[in-house]
C-alpha cells in the first residue's frame, strides 16, 4: 500500500542547502567534542568502578561529594540515575581495586546514618581493558565501513559505494555530535546502536540506489538528474513508512525502557531520522555531483576534438 503517490519533488535542487545544514550540525558537534577533550566515554572504555546506590530519601549531590572527599575519593564523578534517590558514583582507577565499592559504601553509611544507602550494583573495568575496547571499537567501525564500500562497489559502481560511505559517516558523526552536545555517554550499548544505525541507513540507501539503477536502464534518454529525482520519489513512500514505523517502536523503547536503555534508544532514534535524511540528501547528491562532473568532462572533451 502506498500512502504517498506520484510525488514530483525536486530533491536534488535542494542538495547544497541540505549539505550546508549537515555540515553545520557536524561542525558544532565536533567543536563541542574538542572543547570537552573528546567523546564522553562511559566506564566501558575508560576503566574504573561504577557504583549504583539508592538512598531511602533524596539527598543533594554536594553532600555525597563531601562525604566521598573525606574518604579519599575527591575526583569521583557523581550523578543522579533516574531520580533523586538513585545515585551513580564513578571512580576512574589507574589499577584495578576490588575494595573501592566497599570503601565508598562504608564512607557513605558512616556519614549518612539517618539515610543509609543500599548498594544496587557494581561494575568494574580495568583501564587496560577499557583502552583495548576503545581501540577495537574504532577498528571495528573502520573495517565495517571498508567492507560496505567494497560490497556497494561490486553491486553498483564505485561512486555509489563512496556515496553510501559518506552518508554513513554523516549519520554517525551527527549522532556522535548530538551525544556530545547533550553530554550523553558513549557506552558499549551505544556503540551497538551505531552499528544498527549503519545497517539501517545502508539498507535505506541501497533501496534508492536499486531504483536508480533500474531507471538508468529503462530511461536511457532521460536527463541524469531527472532519473535521480524520479528514483527518490518512487522510493519515498516505502522510505517514510519504514522509518516512521521504526521510529514509533524506538520512541516507545526510549520512553519506557528505563535508564539502562535510555542512551541506546536515543542513539537509534537520532540515527534512524538522520539515516533516512542522508539516503535522500547525502548519498544520492554525491552520485549526482559525480554525474554532473562526468557530463562537464565529456562536454570539454567534445570541444577539444572540434578544435
Amino acid at each position: 500500500m502506498q500512502f504517498i503517490k506520484e510525488t514530483k519533488i525536486d530533491f536534488l535542487s535542494k542538495r547544497r542547502i541540505a549539505l550546508i545544514a549537515s555540515g553545520l550540525v557536524i561542525l558544532i558537534g565536533m567543536i563541542t567534542m574538542v572543547m570537552k577533550g573528546g567523546p564522553d566515554y562511559s566506564i566501558d572504555f575508560l576503566g574504573g568502578t561504577e557504583i549504583h546506590v539508592r538512598f531511602p530519601n533524596e539527598i543533594p549531590i554536594n553532600d555525597i561529594r563531601n562525604a566521598l572527599t573525606d574518604v579519599g575519593f575527591s575526583s569521583a564523578e557523581i550523578k543522579n540515575f533516574g531520580n533523586a534517590k538513585d545515585v551513580l558514583i564513578r571512580i576512574e582507577q589507574q589499577q584495578e581495586n576490588s575494595e573501592v565499592s566497599d570503601a565508598i559504601l562504608t564512607g557513605l553509611t558512616q556519614k549518612f546514618t539517618d539515610n543509609t544507602p543500599v548498594l544496587l550494583s557494581v561494575d568494574s573495568v580495568g583501564p587496560k581493558i577499557g583502552s583495548e575496547l576503545r581501540t577495537q571499537s574504532i577498528l571495528a567501525v573502520f573495517f565495517a565501513l571498508l567492507l560496505i564500500l567494497v560490497y556497494v562497489w561490486l553491486r553498483f559502481e564505485l561512486v555509489f559505494g563512496i556515496g553510501a560511505i559518506i552518508a554513513l559517516f554523516h549519520d554517525v558523526l551527527i549522532t556522535l555530535g548530538v551525544f556530545s552536545i547533550l553530554g550523553l555517554e558513549i557506552s558499549l550499548s551505544v556503540l551497538a546502536a551505531f552499528f544498527t544505525i549503519v545497517g539501517y541507513s545502508l539498507n535505506d540507501t541501497i533501496v534508492v540506489f536499486d531504483r536508480i539503477r533500474e531507471n538508468l536502464k529503462a530511461r536511457k534518454r532521460d536527463d541524469f538528474f531527472t532519473i535521480l529525482n524520479l528514483s527518490i520519489n518512487q522510493s519515498l513512500s516505502r522510505t517514510i513508512i519504514t522509518s516512521l514505523t521504526t521510529v514509533i517502536v524506538v520512541l516507545v523503547l526510549y520512553l519506557n525502557g528505563g535508564e539502562v536503555l535510555h542512551n541506546f534508544s536515543f542513539a537509534l532514534l537520532v540515527g534512524i531520522i538522520v539515516g533516512t535524511y542522508s539516503s535522500i540528501f547525502v548519498a544520492t547528491p554525491v552520485v549526482a555531483e559525480w554525474g554532473l562532473r562526468q557530463v562537464q568532462a565529456n562536454a570539454k572533451s567534445r570541444k577539444k576534438r572540434k578544435k
